[in-house]
C-alpha cells in the first residue's frame, strides 16, 4: 500500500496560506503531510520562507486528522539538537501524536546564517550522528549529559514530553548516511526513486521500517503555463544533491542552473493536467520500495486549483494505480 502525501513548501507561500492550504489537503483526503524548513528559498522567485516551526504549529491546530512531519529539519547548526527535541516533543503534544520528525545533514543555503561555515560532508554526518543520539536521549526523559565531538549537553531535560515521542526520520543519499539511519532513524528519507538507497538502509538495520519519498510536480490545465511555472520555481531540482547541499545563496542557484531549459525541466516534473503522467511520475517511487510518496506542487499561488483537481482526479487515479488508503 502506498500513501500519498502533501507538501508544505515553506519557500513559495507565506505561513498563513500554507496553514490553509494543508487544512484544504486535509479535506481533499491526502494521508499525511510535510514540511520544508528553509532559512532561504531555493531561489528569488520562490519568495518565502517562514519560519516552519511556527507554521507547524499552527497547523497543528486548525487540522484534526493529517500527520505532520519535517522534511527536513537540520539539527547541528541554525538548531541546537537539544532545542530541536523540545520542539519536537512540543508538536507532537499540540499535534496529539500525528508529527514525525525528519531530519538530515541540511545545506549550506540555509545553515551559513549563523556564521559557524559550513563543514566538508564526513565533518557534518558526524554532527549528524551526535544529534541524533542527543535528541533520543532526550525522548527517553530524564536528565541529559552529553559531551561529543561537536555538540555539548549540560543537565538538559524534556519537561513536556508525550507518552509517544515522535518517530524519526533521517534523510539519505548514500553508504554513508544509510548506515547511519538504519542504525539510527525509525523511518528513511529520500529525494529520488532509487533502489540502492533502500536496499542499504535494510542492510543496515532498516528493514521493515517506513520509506518516504517527495516528487515535484506542477499541475495547471494549461501544461505551457505549467512548464513555466515549474522552471521559473523549480529547475534547481535537477543539480542533484551534491550540487544543492553546498550552494550557499539563490543567487547561486539562480547562476548554477542559468543554462537549464524548461524542456529539461519538464523531462523530470510532470507538467499539466493529465493525471496518467503524474502516475507514471510517482510509479518509480512505489516500485522501488517507497511506502509513502509526498508531492510538492510548485507554485504557491497554484494550490487551491491543485488541490481541487488531486480531491477529485488525482488521488483517485493513484490510488487505482498504486494501491493506498
Amino acid at each position: 500500500m502506498v500513501h500519498i502525501g502533501y507538501t508544505m513548501m515553506t519557500e513559495q507561500a507565506g505561513p498563513r496560506e500554507l496553514v490553509g492550504h494543508l487544512v484544504r489537503a486535509e479535506e481533499a483526503g491526502f494521508d499525511f503531510s510535510v514540511t520544508s524548513d528553509h532559512y532561504f528559498p531555493w531561489l528569488r522567485s520562490q519568495g518565502h520562507s517562514p519560519y516552519a516551526w511556527s507554521v507547524l504549529g499552527a497547523a497543528a491546530q486548525a487540522t484534526s486528522r493529517i500527520p505532520l512531519m519535517t522534511y527536513v529539519t537540520c539539527p547541528t547548526m541554525r538548531y541546537h539538537p537539544a532545542v530541536v527535541a523540545q520542539k519536537a516533543a512540543t508538536m507532537q503534544l499540540l499535534s496529539e501524536g500525528r508529527f514525525r520528525l525528519g531530519l538530515g545533514s541540511g545545506e549550506n543555503l540555509n545553515e551559513h546564517v549563523v556564521g559557524r561555515g559550513w563543514p566538508a560532508a564526513d565533518v557534518r554526518h558526524e554532527m549528524f550522528q551526535e544529534a541524533v543520539e542527543i535528541i533520543r536521549a532526550l525522548f527517553d526523559g530524564g536528565h541529559v549529559n552529553y559531551r561529543g565531538k561537536h555538540f555539548d549537553v549540560e543537565s538538559a531535560k524534556l519537561w513536556d514530553l508525550p507518552d509517544s515521542p515522535p518517530p524519526i526520520g533521517m534523510a539519505v543519499s548514500g553508504e554513508q548516511s544509510c548506515a547511519l539511519a538504519g542504525r539510527l532513524a525509525d523511518l528513511v528519507i529520500a529525494t529520488e526513486p532509487k533502489p540502492d538507497l533502500l536496499e542499504s538502509f535494510d542492510r543496515h538495520g532498516g528493514a521493515g521500517k517506513p520509506r518516504v519519498g517527495q516528487l515535484p510536480v506542477s499541475y495547471d490545465p494549461d501544461r505551457e503555463t505549467a512548464v513555466r511555472r515549474a522552471h521559473d520555481q523549480f529547475r534547481w531540482f535537477g543539480n542533484g544533491w551534491k550540487v544543492n547541499s553546498e550552494l550557499p545563496h539563490p543567487d547561486s542557484f539562480q547562476a548554477a542552473t542559468q543554462f537549464v531549459t524548461p524542456d529539461d525541466v519538464a523531462a523530470s516534473i510532470p507538467c499539466g493536467d493529465d493525471p496518467e503522467a503524474f502516475v507514471e511520475a510517482v510509479r518509480p517511487y512505489a516500485e522501488a520500495g517507497f511506502t509513502e510518496i509526498a508531492l510538492v506542487q510548485i507554485g504557491g499561488e497554484s494550490q487551491p486549483a491543485f488541490l481541487d483537481w488531486s480531491e477529485k482526479t488525482l488521488l483517485p487515479a493513484l490510488r487505482e494505480a498504486l494501491g493506498g488508503s
